[in-house]
């Protein structure tokens, strides 16, 4: 019988892996590397809001572990980390910063998570 919410993931261990990927990302991006920094200039994302990129990714990678134990949060999270990316997507695109950082890393962080969300969720 379905309890009419949302529960926690099938595989924690797919949560896991990527809570820590944005938790190292976000650490990664107190003092970024050349290859952040010229990414983030690439999309003409403003230098003083590079800050809130932080704070995302550590919500998300919180939001992510506290879904291991709480019902919902995870989904949550894990959807918003999809948008995150999709809109990272979208801001290459736009700014036509199609190289490497695009389509491995943009790209591939959106199909990471898109993958962690349907096979943890589904």
């Amino acid at each position: 019988m379905t309890t009419g919410y949302i529960d926690t993931p099938h595989w924690p261990w797919l949560t896991v892996a990527l809570a820590v990927v944005l938790l190292g990302d976000a650490l990664l991006s107190i003092r970024p590397p050349q290859l952040i920094q010229d990414c983030l200039d690439g999309v003409r994302f403003p230098r003083d809001w590079w800050w809130t990129l932080i704070v995302i990714k550590v919500c998300a990678g919180a939001g992510l572990l506290a879904g291991l134990q709480f019902p919902g949060v995870g989904v949550a999270a894990n959807a918003g980390v999809v948008v995150y990316f999709v809109c990272a997507a979208v801001a290459h695109v736009r700014e036509n910063f199609m190289g490497s950082t695009f389509w491995v890393n943009c790209l591939g962080m959106l199909a990471f998570s898109t993958i962690v969300l349907i096979a943890s969720y589904v």
